[in-house]
């Protein structure tokens, strides 16, 4: 589904990622596990189009897409749920959700959406503005399954939000899962992170510095919980 290859990236003369390669699979569900700083938000960027000071190989779904557009990657099936959300705060939340185009055959319908997300139903007509935290973020993440992406790019979901909200990002993401859709996840919460992927590759100072299977980054949560700083 996604494939990186020795990607590197600046700011200026600075670098933020230096020969990051990574593969996600389609179905899985992948996560980038690092101390902030370390890259993660500027490799989504990057992978969606919205970096543009990046060197290496991007392919999605078989296409090189390191030079495409942003939009056209995102009508390709690439959906970015951003880390500040990016919901359009004078709309409502039903406007939120038919604002973005519909890309493929996958998109889920409202009905669908308001199956899923009974509380996006309940506040349908609620502008931006006034949704908490956690209505934001399910609304973000739904938003772009609106859309059909085939490839949900997710940063940091959980941060700041409640145990019992974060519990329901969770089960949202494995039932996106067992739809077809493609996960890659930033995420800082350990615990949070192995009650989901599969996979998952840790990102220090701007390389992959380890790739884990969920059995062995259970084994060594300890250990990652103290390189975290968390």
């Amino acid at each position: 589904m996604l494939e990186v290859r020795q990607l590197k990236a600046w700011y200026g003369e600075a670098q933020a990622l230096d020969d990051v390669s990574l593969e996600v699979r389609e179905g899985e569900v992948v996560t980038l596990v690092g101390r902030n700083g370390a890259g993660k938000t500027t490799l989504l960027r990057s992978l969606i189009g919205l970096h543009r000071q990046v060197e290496g190989a991007v392919t999605f779904a078989g296409a090189d897409v390191l030079r495409t557009p942003a939009h056209r990657r995102a009508r390709l099936g690439m959906g970015w749920v951003q880390d500040d959300r990016g919901i359009y705060a004078s709309l409502s939340v039903e406007e939120n959700l038919l604002l973005p185009p519909v890309v493929s055959d996958r998109a889920w319908s409202l009905a669908r959406v308001y199956e899923t997300f009974p509380i996006l139903a309940d506040r349908r007509r609620a502008a931006g503005t006034t949704l908490s935290g956690g209505e934001q973020q399910m609304l973000a993440i739904a938003r772009v399954l609106r859309t059909g992406a085939r490839l949900l790019l997710l940063d940091e979901p959980t941060e700041g939000l409640a145990p019992v909200i974060v519990a329901r990002i969770g089960e949202i993401i494995r039932e996106v899962k067992a739809t077809g859709v493609t996960v890659l996840l930033i995420e800082q919460n350990v615990k949070f992170a192995a009650t989901v992927a599969d996979r998952h590759y840790l990102l220090s100072q701007g390389r992959v510095v380890e790739h884990l299977d969920n059995d062995e980054f259970i084994r060594r949560e300890h250990e990652l919980l103290e390189h975290l700083g968390v």
